[in-house]
């Protein structure tokens, strides 16, 4: 078997997630209520045996290194490890990474002595699951010098992708980053024949092949590739550099996988979960997510009504309490008639003391959670956040987007996005 190091990238700045991501990395946003999307990835390299996992860091990295700190831990003996790389200044280098590839350049110390035979370069924001022993089996038989997993995707969605073209046989012949035209999408299309081929016949209405973010390469071709080019990113520019030298392969994949890079897919895939046959199982048979393990007690319901919704560890509905379609995190505290739907609530990091509930009475401030008579639809209510009595939360104005600089909401893809440690008076209306 070869020796495999698994490299997970932790996202720039994600702007497109912000307020989300206004104290915190992509890959450290909490979903499903309880888990953070970096556990995405490193269950499916666990699953996959694969046990040698360095993670590459760089903006709001602190709630996620404490989060891997306190989640993966191995057996000393079995060599397996989750390490985090932070973006640091060096003698070589004082700028922060310029994108994925330069990223992968500056840590190539890392894994470059350590007698590895392939390097698996992940993302740390997408939802899905996978082998990765099959895009192995790919790469050696094909004897490529990368791979690539590449997912069938429709027309309309291609030009928000990086779309390669390939032959019969598999083999990458062009790659083109989010097409921008109809003319350069035309000429990225696979033909019917090399999709039947590769076994892909049920997918001829999805005749693009959209790279998922998931490359593997061997180790010296990588150091190589990084070292005689000057490419910042791998699809913008490396790949493009790297077909007309090198037998790059795609690994064809058609299960659930979904690209949480906005609000709208966030919320979306969240609110997805709750259904009554979700397109993704946390839990599923000896391949569950691994997560931070949580000495909670079990939520209490009191006389509510609970359809289509996910409930975590450790929270609290009160009576009369209405909620649909939603997720709900955490120790999140629900009040008496509070009505929640579409919605995704994080929840909290901590339980209020009886003590701390008194001083917020004194001080006229509301305690952690949704308050008794509020009303919250299509939104995302970030940790902590301390919503009063009979406040509603339901965009009245239809707002598609809104001012970014609003230290109280925020509307992205018509969803309200209330920020951590956001408070709202009692009878505010958003």
């Amino acid at each position: 078997m070869p020796k495999v190091i698994c490299l997970i990238l932790g996202g720039g700045r994600g702007s497109r997630l912000y307020p989300l991501t206004k104290l915190r990395s992509k890959p450290a946003v909490p979903i499903a209520g309880k888990y953070r999307l970096i556990d995405i990835p490193i269950s499916n390299c666990i699953h996959s045996g694969l046990n040698r996992i360095f993670v590459l860091t760089q903006f709001n990295s602190v709630s996620l290194h404490r989060h891997i700190a306190n989640t993966y831990k191995f057996d000393v003996f079995g060599g397996g490890f989750v390490e985090v790389l932070a973006a640091q200044q060096t003698m070589l280098h004082e700028s922060w990474y310029q994108g994925t590839a330069d990223a992968v350049r500056r840590n190539i110390p890392y894994f470059s002595d350590g007698d590895y035979d392939l390097v698996l370069i992940l993302s740390g924001d997408q939802l899905y699951r996978m082998d990765f022993q099959d895009m192995i089996r790919t790469h050696r038989e094909t004897r490529a010098a990368v791979t690539i997993a590449t997912l069938p995707v429709p027309e309309k969605e291609a030009m928000a992708c990086g779309i390669m073209k390939i032959d019969p046989k598999g083999r990458v012949l062009s790659f083109t980053e989010k097409p921008k035209t109809p003319e350069a999408l035309a000429e990225c299309r696979t033909s019917a024949e090399s999709m039947i081929g590769l076994g892909f016949g049920s997918a001829l209405d999805r005749p693009y092949l959209a790279s998922m973010g998931i490359y593997l390469f061997n180790r010296s071709a990588l150091v190589e590739l990084l070292a005689s080019s000057a490419a910042t990113d791998f699809g913008k520019e490396l790949f493009p550099q790297t077909i007309r030298t090198q037998h790059v392969q795609a690994h064809l994949f058609d299960g659930y996988w979904e690209d949480i890079g906005t609000v709208g897919a966030f919320h979306k895939a969240n609110i997805d979960l709750a259904l009554d046959n979700p397109p993704f199982e946390f839990m599923s048979g000896d391949r569950p997510i691994f997560t931070r393990p949580r000495y909670l007690p079990c939520s209490r319901i009191a006389g509510s009504t609970v359809r289509n919704s996910l409930i975590a560890d450790g929270c609290f509905i009160g009576r009369g309490a209405v909620i649909e379609n939603s997720v709900i995190g955490v120790r999140a505290q629900i009040g008496e008639g509070a009505v929640i739907r579409n919605s995704y609530v994080m929840g909290a990091d901590i339980f209020e003391p009886a003590s701390a509930r008194e001083a917020n009475r004194r001080a006229g401030r509301p305690d952690l959670g949704i308050g008794a008579g509020s009303h919250i639809e299509n939104a995302i209510i970030d940790k902590n956040a301390r919503i009063g009595q009979n406040v509603r939360i339901v965009n009245e104005r239809g707002e598609d987007e809104s001012d970014p600089d609003n230290p109280q909401y925020v509307i992205r893809d018509h969803i309200v996005v209330v920020p951590k440690f956001t408070v709202f008076a009692d009878g505010t209306v958003v």
